[in-house]
């Protein structure tokens, strides 16, 4: 089954990002080795997101991230492993889940049946 490990972080985190490459580095190469590693990025942070919606068919486009909170979506592994209980043994392992929070949400398939 396919997941998300999503990395949040805070704005100190983001500016001391240099600090944390090499766990992820590390991080990324277990995943990889491991052959559960299928995608991921590291994002810019927040502050430089556009927000956009769409009102009376009109696109509005805000700056900033979609929710103004202490910890933004920093990046995401993608991962394909046998069930839950795996997911959440690697998003232990992810350094975010020492410095800010790891959320592990399953993708749903875009496939046609």
């Amino acid at each position: 089954m396919k997941y998300a490990i999503l990395v949040y972080e805070t704005e100190q985190d983001f500016a001391h990002r240099d600090q944390h490459m090499p766990a992820y580095n590390a991080y990324s190469q277990a995943l990889s080795e491991a052959g559960v590693l299928t995608g991921g990025a590291a994002l810019h942070p927040g502050h430089i997101a556009s927000t956009v919606r769409l009102k009376d068919g009109q696109r509005q486009v805000q700056d900033g991230p979609y929710a103004d909170t202490k910890e933004q979506l920093g990046g995401f592994f993608l991962i394909d492993v046998p069930d839950l209980d795996n997911a959440l043994d690697w998003a232990a392992r992810c350094p975010a889940a020492g410095l800010c929070a790891v959320e592990v949400r399953p993708l749903w398939s875009m496939e046609a049946n």
